[in-house]
């Protein structure tokens, strides 16, 4: 047996997530920290398994379906390359191109796309209210379905971002943060600057400082949210991050000093969101399909947003940061000053020094993915595990 992935299994053979099976995962601060864990376990095993030419294949058919709602890049491509990972095809769900055009319901469809599908994967964020329940509607439907028999099994559902929470970003991100520092362990203590900062565009989701602040709390880490006046994010989530705080023995705090979140702080995440309460009106626009509204909402938003070009990560604030050498996250793409954009979130001398690092940590999202769909299927994971390494199939097959 390879004393690295032994490693692996015997960590997992420590934690208790056998609640992980068979079920889905909505918001990071719904599992336990040894299923938070066994995820970033099962990740780093996979990841070990494939740069080994191992392959991790543990279906020989089967689907993932994948529905965006909004566009993306790193989460579909990651999305994708998860369900290739374990030997899954993908299709993604075009709701131009089906019948939900033509009044299909959620429960038809849901059940319709489920016949051979092992995982479903949802992108929907934009809408206060309304994303985390369209997921929790299609669990509802496809486990209906199987009660009733129509489904062989019930899929995975995997959020792949909603109104609420970016479990998968997230997981990454504190995926590379625990290598950067080199275990988990090494988070507690640690100061996370979870800041706004300034975008020449309007509607950025939530989910990510939602999920950020949900997340980092859980391993003692000292988080605090900075914001201007009026971008505040749910309150639910703040409450979730004070409590885990609590119980972690971190801290959750908030400002309207992005100078103060970024004094002496061991990461940076600097990112772009929409206030809170204007989320909330523009979802009751859409609603009301009132469109003159929802421009008018949308230039009140620009106007509010370049009340606030000063929110910026400079090289000046990044000299504040603890020895100068903050870990700077983000989520991408960054709005850059004078690459993407006159005036954004970064300026391009910080973005291009921490490049190769921001590309690490983005390279973790396909293997978070296939790790939660791994534990949800595979009832036994350190025998399968196991089973995997000594098969020894070369992934990729040289004569």
């Amino acid at each position: 047996m390879d004393k690295m992935l032994q490693k692996y299994m015997d960590t997992l053979k420590t934690l208790d997530f056998k609640k992980m099976y068979e079920n889905d995962f909505f918001l990071t601060w719904e599992k336990t920290e040894d299923e938070l864990k066994a995820v970033f376990t099962v990740a780093d095993a996979l990841r070990y398994m494939r740069e080994h030419n191992i392959s991790t294949k543990v279906f020989e058919s089967g689907l993932g379906i994948s529905l965006f709602r909004d566009n993306s890049t790193r989460t579909r491509f990651s999305f994708a390359s998860a369900c290739n990972l374990l030997g899954l095809e993908v299709q993604d769900l075009e709701e131009g191109k089906s019948q939900i055009a033509h009044g299909e319901t959620v429960r038809e469809t849901a059940n319709m796309i489920s016949f051979m599908a092992d995982v479903i994967g949802i992108r929907d964020d934009m809408y206060i209210g309304k994303g985390n329940k369209y997921m929790h509607d299609v669990v509802d439907a496809v486990t209906q379905g199987h009660k009733d028999g129509v489904l062989e099994q019930k899929p995975t559902l995997v959020n792949l971002q909603c109104d609420i929470d970016h479990p998968t970003q997230c997981m990454a991100d504190i995926a590379h943060v625990i290598h950067e520092l080199g275990g988990i362990e090494n988070l507690k203590g640690k100061k996370v600057a979870m800041s706004w900062a300034y975008s020449p565009s309007y509607g950025k989701p939530l989910s990510v400082p939602q999920g950020v602040i949900g997340l980092f709390t859980r391993f003692g880490m000292d988080v605090v949210l900075a914001h201007p006046e009026g971008y505040e994010v749910m309150p639910e989530v703040e409450e979730v991050a004070r409590k885990n705080a609590a119980a972690s023995g971190g801290s959750f705090t908030k400002t309207n000093n992005m100078a103060e979140a970024f004094k002496d702080a061991d990461i940076v995440y600097p990112k772009s969101w929409a206030p809170f309460a204007a989320m909330e009106k523009r979802t009751d626009l859409y609603a009301e399909s009132d469109f003159e509204g929802i421009k008018a909402l949308e230039k009140q938003l620009l106007q509010q947003n370049a009340e606030h070009k000063d929110w910026c990560c400079t090289e000046e604030l990044m000299k504040t940061t603890r020895n100068g050498k903050a870990m700077y996250l983000h989520c991408l793409p960054a709005d850059i000053n004078d690459v993407s954009c006159e005036d954004g979130e970064v300026e391009a001398s910080v973005f291009d020094r921490y490049r190769d690092s921001l590309y690490k940590e983005a390279s973790y999202k396909p293997y978070i993915i296939a790790a939660m769909i791994f534990l949800a299927k595979q009832k036994d994971p350190v025998a399968c595990l196991k089973a995997l390494e000594e098969r020894s199939a070369a992934r990729h097959f040289q004569g």
